[in-house]
Formats: C-alpha cells, sequence, structure tokens
C-alpha cells in the first residue's frame, strides 16, 4: 500500500509540473511550439478544462481554474505523503489538508486583488494613462472588488474613488490576516483530535 501511495503521490506532483509548464507556454499563445507543446496540451487540457467549467474560477481576463487544479493535485499529494508518512490518515490530518488547500485558493486570491488594487492606487495617484490596455484589465479585475467592498461598508452613497481603493485594500488585508490566524487555529485544533 506504502507504494501505490508514493507513486500516487509522485504522479501527481509530476502532472502538477506538467501543468505548471503548460500553463508557462500558454502566455507565448502566438507562437509555434511543435510538437512537444501539443502532446503537452493532450495530456493537460482535459484536466484544466474540467476545472475552466466553474465560473467562480474566471473573472474578466484572469483565469485561476489552473490554480484550483494544481491546489486539487496538491491535495492528492499531500494526502498520499501524508498517509506513508505517518502509516495512516485520521480524520484530524484530512480536516487540515483540505483547510490548509482551501484556504491557498482563499489567500492567493486575496493576495491578487491586494497587488491589483495596489496598483491602481499607484496608476490614481501617479496620474497615469489609465486608457492603455495594461489598466482596462487592472480595472475589469479591481473594480468589481471595489464596488461590492465599498457596498457593504457604504450602501448606496457615492464615495471618493481614492478612499474606495484603500478601504478595499485594506479590508482584504484584513481578512488575509484574520484567515491565516483561524486556519492556523483551526488547524492545530484538528491535528489534537483524536480520531
Amino acid at each position: 500500500m506504502s507504494f501505490i501511495l508514493t507513486l500516487l503521490g509522485n504522479l501527481a506532483g509530476l502532472y502538477m509540473l506538467l501543468i505548471f509548464i503548460r500553463v508557462m507556454l500558454s502566455w507565448f499563445g502566438g507562437a509555434r511550439l511543435g510538437r512537444p507543446a501539443e502532446i503537452l496540451a493532450q495530456l493537460t487540457d482535459p484536466y484544466l478544462n474540467w476545472w475552466r467549467r466553474f465560473p467562480i474560477f474566471r473573472t474578466g481576463y484572469i483565469d485561476l481554474s489552473p490554480v484550483a487544479g494544481l491546489t486539487a493535485l496538491s491535495l492528492v499529494q499531500t494526502v498520499c505523503n501524508t498517509t506513508v508518512y505517518y502509516g495512516r490518515l485520521s480524520l484530524g490530518i484530512l480536516l487540515t489538508i483540505v483547510l490548509q488547500a482551501a484556504w491557498s485558493i482563499v489567500s492567493f486570491a486575496l493576495g491578487f486583488f491586494i497587488i491589483v488594487l495596489l496598483l491602481r492606487l499607484i496608476a490614481y495617484l501617479t496620474n497615469r494613462n489609465i486608457y492603455s490596455t495594461f489598466w482596462r484589465i487592472v480595472d475589469s479585475i479591481s473594480q468589481p472588488v471595489l464596488y461590492r467592498i465599498t457596498r457593504i461598508f457604504f450602501r448606496r452613497r457615492l464615495i471618493n474613488y481614492l478612499a474606495g481603493i484603500v478601504l478595499s485594500a485594506g479590508v482584504l488585508t484584513v481578512l488575509g490576516i484574520g484567515g491565516h490566524l483561524l486556519v492556523t487555529l483551526l488547524s492545530g485544533i484538528f491535528q489534537g483530535l483524536p480520531f
């Protein structure tokens, strides 16, 4: 059984590497990459396409479905490696692994949106040309976040755009810190469970 779990963990790690390479190569959309890239796409695209079905992982120009797919594979690899290491897998350890995997997706998204909001803040303060393609992409990502957060705090009242950016970045930062502390606390509790 240990051999099978080790093999599954290693295969999950190898597949994660293939997906990472595939994602990196997709950034060179116009380049002709030849037969190896086609084979790589045939191996990884069915899995990635399964994750792309969920609209929660896609917003505007951003597709976070590879992050979700990689997290799921990382979860499989961690479960296999933990079971081999401890010789068993308790419910507490499994809950901790799942909680930390879910938190890794959430914390990645929070960090990403904080960076986007900080970019938008810098552009606003320095009067950058906000009509370029780059800033349109940044706006398509930041506007839904700004809108939702400012509506929670100010309902229908209009607020200054700068205040909205600062408030949104601050709220996301507090959520990130609070979430990290909560996940750390819950992980300790789960690992201490007797079953």
